[in-house]
């Protein structure tokens, strides 16, 4: 079969295979230095974001709720984040990083910022605004395309 240029799979292929040799890349030199995927997600967000509700955190770093929990309770019992209820509603626990896990993720941080800026280093900074937005464009259609089949259910 032949394939023509401008094929939506075979960009999906080629942007799957990408994002793969990004990550096994980037999130190997998180592991090296300790740390777990969803654990330095949870931290990044955290260090970013502040003190969090543990029922947003899960979205932010594409977590289910169960997934967010234990990953909330492994950094809790190593001391990188506290959790408190929070003073209007008693259900909700906010987390938030101690100087232990601030102290952590500040510097993989930085070295994770910089892997994936030499990951991008060939691309042109116009060319890195122009794929930003093609990538915005198809996310937010894939968004609206599963949100329309939803309602179909």
């Amino acid at each position: 079969m032949k394939r023509r240029s401008s094929d939506p799979v075979h960009v999906w292929l080629v942007m799957n295979k990408a994002l793969q040799a990004i990550e096994k890349y980037a999130f190997g030199r998180i592991q090296q230095a300790g740390l777990g995927d969803s654990d330095f997600r949870v931290l990044e967000a955290l260090l970013h974001k502040g003190p969090l509700p543990v029922n947003t955190i899960g979205p932010k770093v594409n977590l289910t709720p169960g997934s967010i929990s234990v990953a909330v309770d492994r950094l809790y019992s190593k001391g990188l984040v506290t959790r408190v209820e929070s003073a209007e509603d008693r259900r909700i626990r906010i987390v938030a990083l101690t100087p232990s896990g601030k102290k952590l993720i500040i510097p993989i941080f930085r070295k994770h910022a910089a892997d994936i800026r030499r990951a991008f280093a060939e691309i042109p900074s116009n060319q890195l605004e122009q794929f930003e937005r093609t990538l915005k464009t198809v996310g937010g259609h894939a968004e609206e395309l599963s949100a329309s089949e939803k309602q179909k259910e």
